[in-house]
């Protein structure tokens, strides 16, 4: 009787539908297969462009369920790097990134979004010189599958744009500057 209890029990267990689960990925950035881009309007003349050289993050993704999907970024402000020394110290002070206050921006996804053909929306909490505000990220998945090295990887860009003043930027250049585009790359290593 204990051994048809038993049989029926884990019968029925292999009959539960299994759920497909998210792969955990770490953001390749030690591989340089990664990087967060900025651009700015200068004046309406012309634009600064620049990166910051220190993050990292982790993401779970599932293709087949991409609203199960979660993000989560560290940004170090401390290495804005615009190609130009003096400005890079400028952005670190107070009028800008205030990085000896803050020395860290983050991003937490809150919601995915799949609009088809690759393409989806990631709803999130950006903080950043100590504000936090909901922003998008328009992002596309470029493609995933195993590396020479016996991984495997996922990679994805994205774009978003921010206005400064949304998050106590003091320095004021205008209309033509009151706004960051961020672009994005990022390359998971399965875990």
């Amino acid at each position: 009787m204990k051994k048809h209890l038993i049989a029926a029990i884990i019968g029925s267990t292999l009959m539960l539908p299994v759920a497909a689960n998210a792969a955990d990925y770490v953001i390749d950035t030690q591989g340089a297969h990664a990087s967060i881009q900025f651009s700015v309007n200068h004046l309406g003349y012309s634009f600064v462009v620049g990166r910051f050289n220190e993050f990292s993050g982790d993401f779970s993704f599932d293709a087949n369920k991409l609203a199960d999907a979660k993000l989560n970024v560290k940004i170090n402000t401390n290495s804005v790097d615009s190609n130009h020394a003096e400005r890079d110290k400028h952005l670190r002070s107070e009028d800008f990134l205030n990085t000896s206050k803050f020395s860290q921006a983050t991003f937490t996804s809150t919601s995915i979004v799949d609009k088809g053909n690759n393409q989806f929306v990631i709803n999130g909490d950006f903080t950043l010189n100590g504000v936090t505000k909901p922003l998008t990220i328009d992002a596309v998945a470029i493609g995933e599958g195993k590396d020479p090295w016996g991984g495997y990887r996922a990679g994805f860009s994205g774009t978003t744009t921010f206005a400064m003043k949304d998050f106590d930027v003091k320095m004021d250049l205008g209309p033509a500057s009151a706004n960051v585009e961020l672009a994005l790359v990022v390359e998971g290593i399965k875990q």
